[in-house]
């Protein structure tokens, strides 16, 4: 089985946690690395090379939506998704800004969430 490194982005430590300990409970996914920033994730994608990024969109300096604008430069480029706090509707907004794969509330997180919007990435 191929296991899908993810790079988690986020500036709160307690939304870092919860989102590696989502990695963990999910079978086939592994954190390779967490970063605080959006210059922090170009140059850890770069040196990491994550098949998957999870973005939290607001991050101080660089936001996640430059950031992810930013990764889909790269060769390979990694297939991210943003989280925040924000409800649905704004995700869509999000996506359309940025060319992230989807977006999923903060709240809504999960292995299942996870798996779908992985499959619907690579599919």
């Amino acid at each position: 089985m191929t296991v899908v490194s993810v790079l988690i982005v986020d500036d709160q430590v307690p939304f870092l946690r919860a989102m590696s300990a989502v990695i963990e409970e999910t079978d086939g996914f592994r954190v390779v690395g967490r970063v605080a920033s959006g210059e922090e994730a170009i140059g850890a994608a770069g040196a990491l090379l994550p098949d998957l990024v999870l973005m939290d969109v607001n991050l101080p300096g660089m936001d996640g939506l430059e950031a992810t604008r930013r990764l889909r430069l790269c060769t390979p480029a990694p297939v991210v998704l943003l989280l925040s706090t924000y409800d649905e509707d704004a995700g869509a907004r999000f996506i359309a800004e940025c060319g992230a794969a989807a977006y999923i509330t903060k709240s809504a997180f999960g292995p299942d969430r996870l798996r779908e919007a992985w499959t619907a990435a690579t599919a």
